[in-house]
């Protein structure tokens, strides 16, 4: 299924990881040691880090900043996509997509099914486009970020990843903006 083809040379991309947690310090966040630990091992570049508490504005200033920030290519997001008082995520990202990527929650269910069964429906992984950044708000768990990763992120961030990933139609997510 999937393929990679060696002719073509590889392309890191600038990687953005945002925790929420109530509980965690970056010291102990190991969720977004997972998710800097595989952005490396893939090639890519983590461009930026952070820790915030489930506090929606917080959420949505940072992102926004990273998006405006022409440094970085994706954002990946992680806690906060349950379904507590506190799970703010989804609500607070949710807003900015210009284009959501429906694809990614569903495929992420689906692998994430095989691993925690049912569980996966307490889960509101998402994914889009805002302003030609990709964001991807994960779950917190460290399992729940490696098979979003290992099943999906590492062959969508992979532009010899074939029959087709992100990379390379990322130059195109801004064409609408420029005038022929």
């Amino acid at each position: 299924m999937t393929r990679i083809d060696e002719s073509r040379p590889f392309i890191p991309v600038r990687i953005a990881i945002l925790t929420m947690s109530d509980t965690r310090t970056i010291a102990e966040d190991k969720s977004g040691d997972t998710l800097a630990a595989l952005t490396t091992e893939a090639g890519h570049t983590v461009a930026a880090r952070a820790l915030l508490k489930d506090d929606a504005e917080a959420i949505r200033a940072q992102v926004s900043a990273w998006i405006a920030d022409p440094e970085i290519d994706v954002v990946i997001t992680t806690g906060g996509t349950g379904f507590t008082g506190r799970d703010v995520t989804p609500e607070a990202v949710k807003p900015l997509f210009e284009k959501e990527i429906d694809g990614f929650a569903i495929l992420f269910h689906q692998l994430s099914f095989q691993s925690v069964g049912t569980s996966t429906i307490q889960s509101r992984a998402c994914g889009g486009i805002a302003h030609g950044t990709l964001i991807f708000c994960l779950p917190g768990s460290t399992g729940a970020c490696k098979d979003a990763w290992n099943g999906i992120l590492k062959w969508q961030l992979d532009n010899r990843h074939r029959p087709c990933n992100f990379v390379e139609i990322m130059p195109r997510f801004e064409e609408h903006r420029t005038k022929v």
